[in-house]
């Protein structure tokens, strides 16, 4: 067998993403508070980049000429749409034009002006608050303890979960102080009287029995319901209750109405995973019978490119060291370009995809909710021309604040479902009727799922059963038995 050496030629076709590019689709999915970390991150690398001042632009425009690119002018996205400049096509070569450089894009940045008289007050600055764990140190060390039930009462309280139950066993943390089984009891128990009531539990029975002992309303009756029938209390069912217990019903929902003003996760009001407030991406104001859209702007560093390297190429240096340094700049130039033209990018589609979505719902601005129409995602690619797989990306933890509050990007995407006469009506519309349906029935004689497929039919919305029961689970609306109110 012998080897022979051939030369083929193969023509092949593959699609191949620029490093520009990935960053574009990257920047394009953050949110707004991954895209500042974004920034900053890309500020601490790459020393080209720095964030501008108000004071720094007026010194600037005094002593030279500027070309700022701007992302944003509020009502107006001013960014150049050539698709070399975004991919970085001919920013490769051999030849770097300095001259044409430091002439023409030396304040070259992404600008975010915001008015002084819109700058937060700092009146309205929140101040951080304690989490459990200081919570409790700080009653733990205000306790006449020794040093010995100290050093146990800090690891009981390490060993806490964020709703404020205790996640380790006696005998573990025994083992790990090399104590006696009682000494953690001990410290254990004069814990449970911290606040807030019913912490360092080690389930749900005891959470509860702690808090009524503490609020002194425990009673036999109380005891034994937290006991031995939390099952029945879950599903409401009190008549079970009180044959088992051979009380009167009317004592069963007074001391059951006791029970459910208790607090099931006490140390929930100190978790460390607070519920921070949205920030739109996007602003929707109705001038007239139109609606105006703003992007939001403020937070976010106002990017530009170093004058101090100016100086640094103006310099004559050697000339081993100015080649060196010039390359070295050219990357990051490079760099810092491709950062600020995909930020450009990133304005400038949420922009066009917010602008489709007002356009296309806009009787749901007009009318509310029932007027929502189903959309696709499909609908926003045609109107922008954009793959559908971009405006997935920009959709995702992008918010919009509207005249009818905060919705996510995602919200006015919905399928359809058809009504009597040929019409469609979005699934999101018929979630919110079977909502408004709930919230209007009477408590003590809830609806079933039925009798909601039969009031939906009234107004022209026909859907199964099944489909009633699923929306209603998605909702986190319980079923009729669980709903039932006795007092």
């Amino acid at each position: 067998m012998a080897f022979e050496l051939r030369q083929n030629l193969k023509l092949t076709q593959q699609l191949i993403m620029t490093p520009q590019l990935q960053q574009a689709i990257k920047l394009l999915q953050l949110s707004r508070l991954e895209l500042v970390d974004t920034i900053n991150q890309e500020m601490e690398e790459n020393p080209l980049l720095e964030e501008a001042v108000p004071d720094d632009d007026q010194e600037i425009s005094l002593n030279q000429d500027t070309e700022e690119i701007t992302v944003t002018d509020r009502e107006e996205i001013k960014v150049n749409d050539r698709t070399e400049e975004l991919t970085g096509e001919g920013d490769g070569k051999d030849e770097f034009d300095w001259g044409s450089y430091l002439e023409d894009y030396g304040p070259m940045g992404v600008t975010y002006d915001r008015p002084d008289g819109d700058a937060t007050s700092w009146d309205n600055m929140l101040a951080a608050l304690p989490s459990l764990t200081d919570h409790l140190m700080w009653q733990l060390k205000l306790s006449r303890l020794t040093e010995r039930e100290m050093h146990l009462g800090e690891q009981i309280i390490g060993n806490l979960d964020q709703n404020g139950y205790l996640v380790a066993t006696f005998d573990e943390i025994a083992e790990q102080n090399k104590a006696e089984r009682t000494e953690v009891e001990a410290v254990l128990g004069k814990i449970q009287e911290f606040d807030p009531p019913g912490i360092a539990a080690r389930d749900l029975k005891e959470c509860l029995l702690i808090q009524a002992r503490l609020l002194g309303v425990l009673n036999p009756l109380m005891e034994a319901i937290i006991r031995d029938h939390m099952k029945d209390l879950e599903l409401k069912n009190y008549n079970h209750i009180a044959r088992k217990l051979r009380v009167p019903l009317p004592e069963v929902l007074h001391a059951v109405q006791l029970v459910c003003r208790m607090d099931p996760k006490p140390g929930r009001i100190y978790s460390e995973e607070r519920t921070q407030p949205i920030v739109p991406d996007v602003y929707v104001f109705k001038s007239g019978d139109e609606y105006k859209i703003v992007l939001n702007d403020d937070g976010l560093p106002r990017l530009r490119i170093s004058n101090f390297y100016r100086e640094i190429m103006g310099s004559n240096s050697g000339k081993a060291n100015n080649e060196t340094g010039k390359k070295y700049i050219r990357e990051k130039v490079q760099s810092a370009t491709w950062l600020i033209k995909s930020i450009q990018q990133r304005q400038k589609t949420i922009y066009k995809v917010a602008e489709s979505l007002v356009r296309q719902q806009k009787d749901f601005f007009d009318g509310g909710m029932n007027y929502l129409k189903p959309l696709v995602l499909r609908n926003i690619a045609d109107d922008v021309e954009m793959h559908e797989s971009t405006i997935s990306r920009v959709v995702t933890n992008k918010y919009m604040q509207t005249p009818r509050g905060i919705f996510e990007l995602k919200f006015f995407f919905s399928s359809g479902i058809n009504k009597i006469g040929g019409d469609t009506i979005a699934s999101k519309s018929v979630k919110e009727n079977i909502r408004r349906i709930v919230s209007e029935e009477d408590a003590r004689k809830p609806l079933s799922d039925l009798e909601i497929v039969e009031l939906l039919d009234k107004e022209d919305i026909t859907i199964a059963r099944r489909t009633v029961a699923k929306y209603r689970e998605m909702m986190g609306i319980l079923p009729s038995s669980r709903r039932k109110r006795f007092f």
